[in-house]
């Protein structure tokens, strides 16, 4: 196929920091990105063609993107699959990831039927519709549990463990009805690979240790510090996935290394993800450009890692919401083997990912990375 520059535009629904980095990355390439979202001058604006202020659900919003593109993809779970795909057939424009597969993703429990479907290997689950589902759920699982909600949870939001059937009541209330009852792993770690679907090829990238609390991710080890067999499992677990899955584009494939070296997958995002954010300094091709490439049918860039990487999220250290201003980065800016970004979001929130702080250097061992960055990270705070 013969590309030219400026070579394309590219639609997204979604304007945050994952549509602020594809954005980065989209422009040495020739490519430009219009994007919709609700928040006026959202994360995006800066580095995008245009935005469009609208919800991520507005028809008449994704159908300009539309008009205006070469291809729609999203970089949020609450664009909607069955206005995209009106879109798509109103307009002749490609949706990527399909809509299907969106339409899959977004809930819980119709993505492990899939999964289980396939062949996938995936916790013991059950459909919860009620407190005596949940409850039900308990005594066929095993309590504790982990009840999700199954639609919009995301960074702990929706989540919540619930250790026994007196809980059940409150627990059912604080997901906010339709959910998912999952046996509760005891997992050595958790690990994620970001999949890669292309027009023709697929790929992945070094299987990455993700590091949660609070079921909020807060730092990740690239590649994982697993054995060789563990490697190689998830690796094929995730290209089971990417089998599954239908449409180009960057997936994040949230897995569970269990106690026997077994790997489950715990869940998907049909996007790049936060568990990639070490390939920008760490790999051949990062997974936004990589998402670019994938939704435009381009050939895929190098998904090998060109040394040991590691991430720590920059979080939200105040107890209300407040006007974003970070202290501290000379210490970051000063450290060569460190990386800052910066989100560009308005307002600091309790435990909001604000940006993230990536140590790589080829001859240091990744404990010595972990370090620097939770030292780095340390030294940032929020000013009041």
């Amino acid at each position: 196929m013969r590309h030219q520059t400026p070579a394309a535009t590219v639609g997204v629904v979604g304007g945050g920091q994952l549509g602020r980095m594809m954005g980065e990355a989209a422009g040495p390439l020739g490519v430009e990105l219009v994007v919709s979202d609700p928040t006026p001058d959202c994360p995006a604006a800066p580095v995008v063609r245009d935005q469009i202020v609208a919800d991520f659900d507005d028809y008449d919003a994704i159908h300009e993107l539309a008009e205006r593109a070469d291809v729609l993809t999203f970089e949020i779970e609450l664009a909607d699959p069955d206005e995209m795909a009106a879109v798509s057939e109103a307009t002749d424009t490609p949706v990527h990831p399909t809509p299907e597969t969106l339409r899959t993703i977004q809930d819980k429990l119709v993505q492990n039927r899939a999964l289980d479907d396939a062949g996938i290997p995936i916790p013991a689950y059950r459909q919860v519709d009620s407190v005596a589902d949940l409850r039900a759920a308990g005594e066929a699982l095993g309590w504790p549990l982990m009840l999700k909600a199954r639609e919009g949870g995301y960074d702990g939001r929706g989540n919540r463990p619930v250790e026994g059937p007196e809980e059940a009541p409150q627990a059912f209330e604080a997901v906010g009805g339709a959910a998912l009852a999952e046996e509760l792993i005891d997992f050595e770690r958790e690990l994620a690979v970001m999949g890669v679907r292309g027009a023709d090829e697929t790929c992945a990238y070094p299987v990455t240790e993700t590091v949660h609390e609070a079921e909020i991710l807060r730092e990740l080890v690239a590649p994982a510090r697993v054995d060789d067999a563990v490697r190689e499992r998830a690796r094929e677990v995730a290209f089971d996935v990417l089998e599954m899955l239908d449409g180009r584009g960057v997936f994040g494939i949230e897995l569970f290394e269990t106690a026997d070296g077994g790997i489950l997958v715990n869940e998907i995002a049909p996007r790049p993800h936060n568990s990639g954010h070490w390939t920008i300094e760490g790999a051949g091709c990062s997974q936004f450009e990589q998402h670019v490439r994938a939704v435009l049918g381009w050939p895929l860039g190098s998904a090998e890692a060109r040394s040991p990487a590691v991430t720590r999220n920059i979080l939200g250290d105040v107890d209300q919401p407040e006007a974003a201003s970070l202290a501290g980065t000379g210490e970051v800016l000063s450290t060569p083997s460190a990386s800052l970004h910066w989100y560009g979001k308005r307002e600091v929130r309790p435990l909001r990912k604000m940006g993230h702080v990536t140590a790589t250097d080829a001859d240091a061992n990744r404990g010595d990375l972990l370090q620097t960055a939770r030292e780095l990270d340390d030294a940032l705070t929020f000013e009041t």
